[in-house]
């Protein structure tokens, strides 16, 4: 959805119609946070598989899942549009060109917060896992080393 929403956007902003701008806008947004947060996710339950093997059971742990990775980016779409809607805009930046129309976020602040934040703490969060996980790795291979060579000896 997210490639098909940034795909038609700049069409759709060619209407001038304020409504479906911000309509495309929030589609846009909202989809972009759902894909990094669904990376998040994929993150986690990789931690879950290699670090934490046994004895680990989510009750409705799909259900939990899908929950987060489509109510957590709404939630933050919902604080946008509770501030102020006129957030969510027709970005023209030239008139000799019309196709540099865009349906985006106007206000560079809620930008920054709401996606580049956003993105960065998700990114901080992979990073954190897949660490984890690379030393969840190399524990195991080094365990197994040394015993091989125990039953060598």
């Amino acid at each position: 959805m997210l490639n098909m929403v940034f795909l038609t956007n700049s069409w759709l902003s060619l209407f001038n119609q304020p409504g479906l701008c911000i309509t495309m806008a929030v589609l846009l947004h909202y989809f972009l946070l759902a894909a990094f947060t669904w990376m998040c996710l994929e993150s986690v339950h990789f931690y879950l598989v290699l670090v934490k093997v046994f004895n680990v059971y989510v009750p409705k742990y799909i259900l939990k899942c899908c929950i987060a990775g489509w109510g957590i980016p709404a939630i933050v779409i919902t604080i946008v549009l509770i501030i102020n809607k006129d957030f969510y805009g027709n970005g023209s930046h030239s008139e000799s060109n019309p196709f540099s129309n865009f349906c985006w976020i106007q206000e560079n602040i809620v930008f920054y917060i709401s996606v580049v934040a956003y993105v960065f703490l998700i990114f901080l969060t992979n990073t954190g896992m897949y660490i984890t996980v690379l030393l969840q790795i190399h524990s195991v291979k080094s365990r197994t080393q040394k015993r091989s060579r125990f039953w060598k000896q």
